[in-house]
């Protein structure tokens, strides 16, 4: 089946041009419009932010994401419109485009905050961090030597509190850095990103930098949770694993919401078929 993509998305050689950087290839899938990036691709655009640059951000939607976008588009959609990127966190989502002649590249956030952090961001470089336990922080400055990273970690029940929400995007203006990793879960972190996107102080100062939405990615990195084996990776059964390592929190997420993702296919496959005879 022949590839429905908005735009070309063949192999190309990685460019750090200025117009190599703004032409995002997009694809609406699911309800969702991706930015259909490779893992390098989608690194080599993280890397262009600059400390200087008004505030942008990346979000990362994975199954349970569209699962619950599809359930309160009116919550979702509004967070994802404005992200500067898009990019898929999901091997299924990504298998089940390819299965709609669709290229959808899976970009975990979990790779791209360790390949940020491992390849790019240096020890004396402002990092902020909203979210994760002061234990993970703790651990993730000793690995990689950091010393600015700034961590505020906002109450629970941050989604319905619009103070809290405000309060940790005034954090991300009143801590100028590279790269802002929220960790506070979705859609939290997007509200706290959108709303950082739009804050203004009233001597005009804006939020700069990268945010980042890609919740227990720094847990990762600490060894908190532990990523499934690369062949379970490979072979997309990453959700087993994290079934079988944390199962009291997890059951529902994978066998009662996770698999109402081929209900939402199907309706989307037909929906596209009807417009794209």
């Amino acid at each position: 089946m022949p590839a429905r993509q908005t735009k070309a998305t063949g192999e190309q050689k990685v460019s750090t041009s200025k117009s190599a950087l703004s032409e995002t290839p997009k694809q609406e899938f699911c309800g969702t419009l991706f930015d259909t990036l490779s893992p390098v691709e989608t690194l080599e655009r993280c890397k262009s932010v600059k400390v200087t640059d008004n505030f942008r951000y990346i979000v990362t939607p994975n199954v349970d994401h569209i699962v619950r976008l599809n359930k309160e588009p009116d919550v979702f959609k509004p967070l994802y419109k404005p992200a500067w990127l898009c990019v898929c966190d999901s091997r299924i989502l990504e298998l089940l485009a390819k299965f709609s002649g669709i290229k959808l590249p899976a970009v975990p956030g979990s790779d791209l905050t360790a390949q940020l952090f491992d390849n790019v961001i240096k020890a004396d470089d402002p990092v902020n961090v909203i979210g994760a336990d002061p234990d993970v922080i703790e651990k993730v400055i000793a690995r990689y030597g950091l010393t600015h990273l700034a961590h505020h970690q906002p109450p629970m029940g941050l989604r319905r509190n619009v103070e809290a929400i405000d309060t940790a995007a005034k954090f991300i203006v009143d801590n100028p850095a590279n790269y802002t990793f929220i960790c506070v879960g979705s859609p939290q972190q997007e509200m706290v990103a959108k709303a950082a996107l739009e804050r203004g102080d009233a001597k005009g100062l804006q939020a700069k930098g990268l945010g980042l939405c890609v919740g227990a990615s720094l847990d990762f990195l600490a060894g908190k949770i532990k990523r499934a084996p690369k062949w379970m990776q490979k072979t997309r059964l990453e959700w087993l694993h994290r079934l079988a390592s944390e199962p009291g929190r997890m059951w529902k997420r994978y066998l009662v919401e996770g698999p109402k993702i081929f209900i939402i296919w199907y309706k989307w496959q037909r929906q596209d078929r009807r417009k794209n005879p």
